[in-house]
């Protein structure tokens, strides 16, 4: 099972930053903030994301994860 993750930020990036994030999807929030949102393959992946955060500079305000269904289907 793959989890789905927001990472939310101050500040706002544009869009073209989302293929620095793996393709994840950007949303500029009207608070002034940014989410990151998509599917995460693992810890290691997100310990990457969270690390371009912080080499791009802008403060990181939380992570949130939602577990995703898996395609798999088991009998």
């Amino acid at each position: 099972m793959s989890d789905a993750y927001e990472i939310r930020i101050r500040g706002h990036l544009d869009a073209r930053w989302a293929s620095w994030f793996d393709g994840l999807a950007l949303t500029q929030e009207p608070d002034g903030t940014t989410v990151i949102r998509g599917q995460v393959a693992d810890q290691a992946a997100l310990h990457g994301l969270i690390q371009k955060v912080r080499d791009i500079g802008l403060p990181l305000i939380s992570v949130t994860t939602t577990s995703t269904p898996s395609k798999e289907t088991r009998p």
